[in-house]
C-alpha cells in the first residue's frame, strides 16, 4: 500500500485524553462530592462482583482502555478482562470480571459502560463498512466528524473495527478544500486550479519553515470531472472525489489509470451501508465515511451484577 495516514493506536497522546475524559465523567457524575444514593443504600465494607456482558453481537472497542481508566479513578476494583479490543463478540457473552468494593462498583460502573458501549459500537459500525466492501480494492476510512474532545478514541474504535484512519486534524495532513481555493481567490482574483493549489502545498511542506516528524500527504478535492487532469498532473498522494455519481467515479478511476496510476482515488459523500457497495465497485482506493463516528450507534453492553 501507498503511504498513508498514521493509524491510531494506544498511544501516550490517547491516554492523555482519556484521562482528561475519565475525570470529566466523574465531575459530571459526583460534582466534586459523592453519589449520595448509593451512600444512602448500600452499607459500607460490602463487597461485590459484576461481569461485562455483550446484549448484542459486535465488534469490542475500548475495553483495553479500562485498567488506564480504573487507575485514573483512583479505584482498586479488580479487573479481570477475558476478551480484548478488535474481537467479535456474541451476544450474552461474558467480556470480563469486576470484584471490589459495593459502593466504588456501583459509582465507576456508568462511566465504565459509557466509554466501552460508545466506542465497540464504532467499531462494529465500521465493520459493517468493511465487510460491504469485501472483494473490491476499496478501503474504508473515518473521518474529522467526530465527538470533540474522543477524536483519538473514536479513531482508534475505527481501527478495531477493520477500517483505516483519515488525517487526525489540521496538523497532519494537507486537504485542500473548495473554501481553501475560494480564500485564496480573494487574493489571485481568479480561482486557483488544482494542480497550482497542490504545487503550493509541496512548496510549503519543503520551505523548510516547519519541521515534520512525517512528511505530511497531500491530497485535494475537487466536484468536477473537468479538475481532475490538472489534479493528476501535480501527483498528490490523493484526490478526493466529492459527491461524485459511481458512473463519474468509474470514469476518473480508468482517467487516472491512464494518467497517473500512482495516486490514489478517495470517494466521499453520499456513502451508506446501501450505497458503499457500489461507489466501491467503480474501482477507487478509499472511501471516507463520516457516519462511522457521527452517527454510530452504541453496542449495547451491561453490567450484570452479584454480591459475594
Amino acid at each position: 500500500m501507498k503511504q498513508d495516514y498514521l493509524p491510531q493506536t494506544i498511544d501516550p497522546h490517547l491516554l492523555d485524553d482519556l484521562s482528561h475524559l475519565v475525570r470529566l465523567a466523574m465531575r459530571e457524575d459526583l460534582d466534586r462530592s459523592m453519589d449520595i444514593t448509593t451512600m444512602a443504600i448500600v452499607p459500607a465494607g460490602l463487597r461485590g462482583s459484576a461481569s461485562l456482558i455483550a446484549r448484542k453481537t459486535g465488534m469490542i472497542a475500548g475495553i483495553d482502555l479500562v485498567e488506564a481508566m480504573l487507575q485514573e479513578m483512583d479505584s482498586s476494583i479488580e479487573w479481570t478482562q477475558l476478551v480484548g479490543d478488535g474481537q467479535e463478540v456474541q451476544a450474552g457473552q461474558n467480556l470480563a470480571n469486576l470484584i471490589g468494593d459495593a459502593r466504588e462498583l456501583l459509582t465507576c460502573e456508568r462511566t465504565i459502560l459509557n466509554f466501552v458501549c460508545r466506542l465497540s459500537g464504532i467499531a462494529t459500525l465500521t465493520r459493517h463498512y468493511v465487510d460491504a466492501v469485501l472483494g473490491t480494492k476499496a478501503r474504508v476510512y473515518d473521518t474529522r466528524k467526530t465527538a470533540p474532545g474522543w477524536r483519538r478514541l473514536d479513531k482508534y474504535a475505527v481501527r478495531c473495527g477493520g477500517g483505516h484512519n483519515h488525517r487526525r486534524g489540521l496538523y497532519d495532513g494537507i486537504l485542500i478544500k473548495d473554501n481553501h481555493l475560494a480564500c485564496r481567490a480573494i487574493v489571485e482574483g481568479k480561482l486557483l486550479d488544482p494542480g497550482t493549489a497542490v504545487q503550493l502545498a509541496r512548496d510549503f511542506v519543503s520551505s523548510g519553515g516547519l519541521r515534520f516528524d512525517h512528511p505530511p500527504m497531500i491530497e485535494i478535492e475537487i466536484d468536477r470531472l473537468e479538475q481532475l487532469q490538472s489534479a493528476l498532473a501535480a501527483a498528490p498522494n490523493i484526490v478526493l472525489l466529492d459527491n461524485m455519481s459511481n458512473e463519474q467515479l468509474t470514469e476518473c478511476v480508468s482517467i487516472r489509470n491512464r494518467v497517473a496510476p500512482d495516486v490514489e482515488l478517495e470517494a466521499s459523500g453520499g456513502v451508506n451501508l446501501k450505497t458503499i457497495a457500489g461507489i466501491a465497485a467503480t474501482g477507487v482506493d478509499r472511501i471516507s465515511v463520516g457516519a462511522l463516528t457521527h452517527s454510530a450507534p452504541v453496542l449495547d453492553i451491561a453490567l450484570d451484577w452479584s454480591l459475594l
